[in-house]
């Protein structure tokens, strides 16, 4: 027997357990995994995964599958491209140049191009470099608990991540994301919107000021709209535009993480920058476009990006191949074919709703916000005060899981329940869902 045929018979032969060892063996006992008792998944269909077992589990947390797990449109515009043609980007393609199109007609920037990558990393790698080429600049302002990739450029700016135990180098400054109070602690007292704003963009400003003041110059900033790794807050109305338009003064540019915000998530427009009325110079795209495929990108204003395709080479092997482009045009039909945006908004106000009416069952939910089929559950401290409770969050997805359900986390206090289903959810999902969520409250008291 061959090497190979003998591990294709012990993967036959192993279970969950066995499965976990080798996993440790080859790929480490640090490589991360979710849950205290790691899910075994072998199918996915729709909102739906599919254990070892065959027990079903309702995923309300992955967004890779944005127009459902294994959606048939998908598979099948795959499976015939891939029989077909697959090649690297540097020959003509009519599918490449389609998806293109189809890609640039949904966002509103002025004569904009197209340059697909693979990864969320490495579009957030490619922006700060047209960033840092164009401006002739090297400062970047992020928000201080966010999360753009895991290459060593955006790394280091990904500030949700203990990456520089020494601290931000002296090109990358970080500022508080523009949240409004939880909704429980807004009212009289409370500071005004006008405030909050001008507080916060003051420490744009500062960040500004420091970069000149040490020879740096601004490049970009570059920000998630809705900011979803720092807790996905409700935005102080105005900020995002004044912040643009203060970076553009200084002679930077504006990035748009889209990357969790994008293709309709947030249920009102494709694209979260929409919701600010700031049109970004440059757009980064990533894991939804391809439902599962890795399919990524920038899109950016043509001067921007004409000029640095001219003064710079790149390419990307992998990136703008007619495989990957099929699997993206696909994902863009399902979106309007099946009314995907519509759905999150409605969808997603149901949720809401729903969500917010278990505030005066359960007194550890501190606020409930968000966008669309993107929402966040805020837990605190029972008794009145409203101290982030990690723990409860925990403890709380691993019940969900229990019940059939799976969520994550987010928040620089890890207290914000992460709940980002894929786009088909429906009325009858969010039932169950909030179900559960009631009946995991209920027996954590």
């Amino acid at each position: 027997m061959s090497n190979l045929a003998k591990v294709a018979k012990a993967r036959a032969e192993d279970s969950v357990d066995t499965l976990l060892a080798r996993r440790n063996a080859l790929m480490g006992p640090n490589a991360p995994l979710l849950y205290e008792s790691p899910l075994y998944l072998t199918e996915g269909r729709g909102v739906w995964l599919f254990d070892d077992k065959g027990r079903r589990y309702l995923d309300a947390y992955n967004n890779v599958p944005h127009v459902g797990h294994s959606h048939p449109a998908v598979v099948e515009a795959v499976t015939k491209q891939l029989g077909m043609l697959n090649t690297h980007s540097r020959y003509v393609s009519k599918v490449v140049l389609d998806y293109h199109e189809q890609l640039l007609s949904i966002v509103d920037l002025p004569q904009a191009r197209g340059v697909l990558t693979c990864t969320g990393s490495e579009s957030n790698e490619l922006a700060l470099r047209m960033a840092r080429h164009i401006t002739g600049h090297a400062g970047i302002i992020v928000t201080d608990y966010t999360y753009h990739g895991n290459t060593a450029a955006v790394a280091e700016l990904s500030t949700a991540f203990d990456v520089n135990p020494t601290g931000l180098p002296n090109y990358i400054r970080a500022i508080r994301a523009p949240a409004l109070p939880p909704k429980v602690q807004r009212g009289e007292g409370s500071p005004t919107e006008e405030t909050l704003k001008a507080a916060y963009l003051k420490e744009v400003k500062d960040a500004i000021a420091y970069f000149d003041s040490h020879g740096i110059g601004v490049a970009a900033i570059l920000l998630d709209p809705i900011f979803s790794t720092d807790g996905l807050p409700d935005v102080v109305p105005g900020f995002v535009k004044e912040a643009v338009e203060l970076v553009h003064q200084a002679g930077g540019l504006y990035i748009a993480d889209e990357v969790q915000p994008g293709l309709g998530r947030c249920g009102e427009t494709w694209w979260g920058y929409q919701l600010h009325d700031a049109q970004p110079d440059i757009i980064t795209l990533g894991k939804p476009l391809g439902n599962g495929y890795p399919v990524a990108g920038l899109i950016g204003r043509a001067e921007i990006v004409d000029r640095f395709r001219s003064e710079v080479m790149y390419f990307n092997t992998f990136g703008a191949t007619p495989v990957a482009c099929a699997a993206g045009s696909a994902v863009l039909q399902v979106i309007e074919r099946e009314n995907l945006i519509d759905n999150a908004r409605e969808t997603g106000s149901l949720m809401l709703r729903k969500l917010s009416e278990l505030t005066s069952k359960h007194d550890c939910i501190g606020d409930v916000r968000g966008k669309g089929l993107f929402i966040g559950v805020e837990l605190v401290e029972k008794g009145g005060r409203y101290e982030p409770d990690s723990k409860m969050a925990k403890r709380v997805i691993e019940g969900m899981r229990n019940e059939g359900v799976l969520i994550s986390k987010i928040g620089k206090y890890d207290n914000v329940l992460k709940i980002r289903p894929p786009m088909p959810f429906t009325a009858e999902h969010v039932t169950q869902f909030v179900d559960s969520m009631d009946l995991v409250l209920s027996n954590l008291r």
